[in-house]
């Protein structure tokens, strides 16, 4: 089974929909069920509006005889209890307020940790890959009051800010890399020392973190960014 990371955009266009539903149904055939259960958690944004991303994703993975995609939406500020995450064959984070994300999924860190351990499949859209790191760039648009990506990226964050995040991969994840000129972010947060190494996905693009190689789908590029002793290095992974 594996962490889907995707950058944003249209998720069927990602080519990811279907090995991901693929997976999902693996581990349910595994407790004898023939149609998937995935869970999908979704964070409202502050005037409690859904994330178009929400409908969509469910759209695209759910229908008949394919999966049953269950819907948990909080508010802003609000958390998700652990009841989430039961009876599920495969998690989805979407996308959203990135640090509302983070605070909204903190009381079951843990339990994702141990279900993705275990073999469940993970899927997070923009925000809900962001947060997937070890160390969750959650947005921001200045480094020193230096401006080093537009402000429209910023997740309503001045400074560029790096939380504790779900710890399912271990490199900082950004996303809408070119698409929103987040690439300059997570170049400006290596050349900081923020990060030490870090990926950001294109908008149609998923990074697929299973037992062997990563895997690119989509359209776009993987950019893998890193730290070295006099300068930051960066390097496309094509699809």
């Amino acid at each position: 089974m594996s962490i889907h990371l995707v950058g944003g955009g249209l998720l069927a266009a990602a080519d990811v929909a279907a090995p991901f539903t693929a997976e999902a149904t693996a581990r349910a055939a595994a407790v004898g069920r023939t149609t998937p259960r995935i869970g999908l958690l979704s964070v409202a944004r502050a005037d409690g509006s859904s994330p178009s991303s929400t409908a969509d994703i469910a759209q695209t993975l759910g229908g008949p005889r394919v999966a049953e995609v269950v819907v948990t939406e909080v508010p802003a500020g609000a958390v998700f209890d652990t009841g989430v995450l039961s009876d599920i064959d495969a998690l989805v984070v979407a996308g959203g307020v990135t640090p509302d994300y983070l605070a909204a999924i903190a009381p079951v860190v843990d339990q994702v940790r141990l279900l993705v351990s275990d073999g469940l499949p993970y899927l997070g859209y923009s925000a809900g890959a962001m947060i997937a790191a070890d160390r969750a760039l959650v947005g921001g648009w200045r480094i020193g009051g230096v401006e080093v990506c537009p402000e429209e990226a910023s997740e309503g964050l001045d400074e560029v800010e790096l939380r504790e995040g779900l710890g399912l991969v271990d490199l900082t994840v950004d996303v809408h890399a070119v698409q929103a000129g987040t690439l300059a972010r997570l170049i400006a947060s290596a050349e900081a020392e923020f990060v030490t190494a870090g990926l950001a996905i294109d908008e149609d693009t998923t990074l697929v973190v299973g037992e062997g190689a990563l895997e690119v789908r989509g359209t776009g590029s993987v950019w893998r960014v890193i730290a070295g002793e006099e300068s930051v290095s960066v390097a496309t992974m094509g699809a």
